[in-house]
């Protein structure tokens, strides 16, 4: 006989488990979840998009306004040039600091003020191009610091991501297709490029100005493109990323409606407290009228309380059952009449008066029960 051993391993179920939240996500972010992610600045929208109508808006301002912004700068250029001599005539011995900070001041001051028309309207145009995409929501908690971002675990993961691979493929494919965008256009003015040096200074800033401005347009319709692909792809993986499993679900509907057992005891209990007052209150109706087997609706008129028959008790199979023995112990009449019981039940509830449409089949009972009262 030979001895066999025998080896038990231990191991971890939860290994095998797909996630640690319950399973697959493979339900749509709720409401909630999308607001709380919204509150914590994440949100699906593309920088490509915001750099294309930036440059869309900054290279047609240019062109726009370029002769004026070319005359403007020729004419400072101008009065500088003729101010640097008495500048250096008012210096000892020759440009001081001062008068070269001066200087330099007013170039920088004049410079800006032709141009930051321009740029403040390429802003306010980056602005609006954020709130089409996302609305208006201002939030700071993007800004605090979050100590798991210096992990450098979670650091290298995220460098060898696959959205850091799809955002390095992006970058390369789009300095590409710029730089061949940029030579392309340029390579159109290549002629006109060789007669910089037997113009006019001013048709030259014209020409070089114009030059840069069609491919600045022509690369701004590149990144428009490329930012309205990206925004697709943006918000197809933000959808994805927001999904949660089904455990997930019910955890949110538990913290937010309330754990649907206790909710259902509640009901519960609230009502057979309803149930047990109409009970209370049953024997103070007139007639009750019945389906005969499914339907109980006990009716009491006070013309001093009331100005219609109420209802003060109703029920369905079971609940009928205890109302019209209910009534017998307290020696209601009870009146067979289907289509009244089923519309009564259908259509008054407790504590209502019966509606006008109704008045006269009501009233007809109830003098039916009253000729009954009298002939005793």
């Amino acid at each position: 006989m030979r001895d066999e051993s025998c080896f038990l391993l231990e191991y971890e179920l939860q290994w095998f488990a797909k996630d640690g939240d319950g399973g697959e996500k493979t339900e749509p972010a709720t409401a909630k979840k999308l607001q709380d992610a919204r509150n914590e600045g994440q949100v699906s929208k593309s920088q490509e998009l915001n750099h294309a109508f930036g440059l869309i808006s900054l290279f047609v301002l240019l062109k726009l306004f370029i002769s004026t912004i070319g005359e403007e700068l020729l004419g400072s250029f101008s009065l500088i040039y003729n101010k640097i001599p008495d500048i250096i005539n008012e210096s000892i011995g020759g440009l001081s600091i001062y008068s070269a900070s001066t200087l330099i001041n007013n170039v920088m001051g004049t410079i800006l003020t032709i141009l930051a028309p321009v740029f403040i309207i390429g802003f306010m145009v980056a602005v609006m191009s954020n709130i089409v995409q996302i609305k208006w929501k201002v939030t700071t908690k993007p800004l605090k610091p979050k100590f798991s971002k210096l992990n450098p675990i979670s650091g290298f993961k995220r460098i060898f991501s696959k959205d850091s691979l799809f955002e390095l493929l992006k970058s390369v494919i789009k300095i590409v297709v710029i730089v061949y965008v940029a030579y392309a256009s340029i390579k159109d003015h290549q002629s006109e490029l060789f007669l910089l040096y037997d113009i006019p200074l001013f048709q030259v800033i014209l020409l070089v100005g114009s030059i840069v401005i069609d491919t600045g347009l022509k690369i701004a319709i590149v990144y428009l493109v490329v930012g309205i692909a990206d925004l697709v792809y943006q918000r197809h993986k933000f959808k994805e990323d927001m999904k949660m499993t089904k455990q997930e679900v019910k955890d949110e509907y538990k913290n937010t409606e309330g754990n649907p057992e206790i909710k259902g005891r509640q009901r519960s209990k609230m009502r057979e407290a309803s149930q047990r007052r109409m009970m209370q209150n049953l024997p103070s109706a007139d007639v009750v009228i019945t389906n005969p087997t499914h339907y109980a609706v006990a009716i009491k008129y006070d013309a001093n309380q009331n100005a219609a028959p109420v209802v003060v008790a109703k029920g369905e199979d079971f609940l009928a059952k205890r109302i019209k023995d209910a009534a017998k112990e307290n020696h209601i009449e009870i009146v067979e009449n289907k289509p009244l019981a089923r519309m009564l039940y259908a259509n008054v509830d407790v504590g209502q008066e019966v509606p006008p449409e109704l008045y006269q089949a009501v009233a007809e009972v109830l003098a039916f029960v009253y000729s009954l009262r009298e002939n005793r």
